[in-house]
């Protein structure tokens, strides 16, 4: 299998309070199953908000904002067991009655979790967030550490099938 240097890929999705928000990523310069070129993603970074937002929970409750990235167009946040996840996260801000502030930032799976990464092979990915008892931050960035690779043309279609 042939590897190239890696690259970063970024995006960003706005939060769209607590109803779900999602953008498309597209990677039809780095994917085609045809031409046996996919896609690996080895590491996702998140941030969480805008560089001078400071998340903030309500008061004497918790808020919470999520993001997923998925290889299919979504409606609502999708747990583990479906196929087209690739990773997701949240980040949850809870405020005590006293004025105490916890946060806490808890991937729940990101290809770094793998041991050689999560293999893309369709031309699209998506990046959606969504938000619970109250947003958290205005909005949800990632940035990707891939390489390209050549899978043989069988392969490449059946995984790129299989991601659809």
């Amino acid at each position: 299998m042939a590897k190239s240097d890696s690259f970063f890929i970024r995006a960003k999705v706005d939060v769209n309070g607590l109803n779900y928000a999602q953008n498309s990523i597209d990677l039809g310069a780095y994917v085609d199953a045809l031409g046996k070129s996919v896609l690996r993603i080895h590491n996702v970074s998140v941030q969480y908000g805008s560089p001078t937002v400071i998340p903030v929970g309500p008061n004497n409750d918790n808020g919470m904002t999520a993001y997923q990235l998925t290889t299919q167009s979504q409606s609502e946040m999708v747990d583990a067991t479906d196929r087209s996840l690739i990773s997701s996260g949240r980040l949850v801000v809870g405020t005590a009655a006293a004025g105490n502030t916890a946060i806490s930032d808890m991937p729940d799976l990101s290809p770094e979790m793998f041991r050689n990464g999560y293999l893309v092979a369709v031309e699209q990915i998506y990046i959606g967030t969504d938000s619970a008892a109250q947003a958290v931050v205005d909005q949800v960035s990632v940035v990707l550490e891939c390489t390209v690779e050549t899978l043989s043309q069988s392969a490449a279609m059946a995984l790129a099938l299989s991601q659809q």
